[in-house]
């Protein structure tokens, strides 16, 4: 999702992109290129801060930075619980801390959730522990593993996931004022089931299932979920702020309670 939003916004913008990976990041520098755009390349580990921090400073040595799309996540089959919660949602208050150091004017940052998130109920969710994220980002990281390991070992990368994006969501709503007052913007996109690499890793583990529960009955495209982080991140979308978007082929509103308990048990 990352690098097809990159090849969206390259067509009109100075562009920075970042992965954890040099090859990743050599592979995806080397296609955009070949599609003429002309970007810079960075590598940044998102769960260090001072890594973040050198990722903020490169942005600005290019120039003012207008919007930041955030599409670095791992799934349940690509790490354990610890893993998960680190990178999609500490990872998540690191980015969005530095970059709100430097936000002005018009600026938007856009972080990618999933309908993942939307399957834990509000009354549910544990928003007192999410709260610790905007004081104390190492007992924010501490409480949520504590609530992953009251279930069995095979069950927890499963609920750091979904507790990780249900996090994202409520974490994009609550510093939305924050960033309204330098005049920036901050949403979240829930994307359902793509035809990524990541996707299709889950496919037989949920998103598979979910896919086929979609009013589209497909996979979506990563070209679809580009068009929608890139124009969130655009002025075009200027009073959008302190929401969540879902963009999943109409899963979510054909979800019911028995079908939820479904896919969770596929997994």
């Amino acid at each position: 999702m990352g690098l097809a939003v990159a090849h969206v916004i390259g067509r009109d913008s100075a562009l920075l992109i970042s992965d954890v990976s040099q090859p990743r990041l050599d592979a995806a520098k080397r296609e955009l290129e070949q599609a003429g755009i002309d970007c810079a390349a960075t590598m940044c580990d998102i769960t260090d801060r001072r890594s973040v921090s050198q990722l903020v400073e490169h942005a600005q040595q290019l120039g003012a930075v207008t919007s930041v799309v955030h599409t670095a996540g791992v799934s349940p089959s690509m790490g354990s619980a610890e893993m998960i919660l680190r990178i999609n949602a500490v990872g998540t208050v690191l980015i969005n801390n530095a970059f709100y150091a430097i936000a002005s004017q018009g600026m938007a940052i856009v972080n990618v959730a999933s309908v993942a998130g939307h399957k834990i109920p509000g009354a549910l969710a544990p928003t007192r522990r999410y709260k610790r994220s905007l004081s104390d980002t190492d007992r924010f990281f501490t409480e949520l593993l504590a609530l992953c390991k009251r279930v069995p070992p095979a069950m927890r990368p499963g609920l750091a996931y979904g507790l990780s994006k249900n996090f994202v969501i409520w974490y994009s709503k609550t510093i939305a004022a924050q960033f309204g007052a330098k005049g920036a913007r901050v949403v979240s996109v829930s994307p359902g089931s793509f035809d990524t690499p990541m996707g299709k890793l889950e496919e037989s583990a949920g998103a598979g299932g979910l896919a086929e529960l979609s009013a589209l009955k497909r996979f979506g495209r990563p070209s679809e979920i580009a068009e929608l982080l890139a124009f969130c991140a655009s002025d075009k979308a200027g009073y959008l702020t302190g929401t969540d978007i879902v963009c999943d082929g109409g899963a979510t509103a054909a979800m019911t309670p028995m079908e939820t308990l479904k896919l969770a048990r596929s997994r």
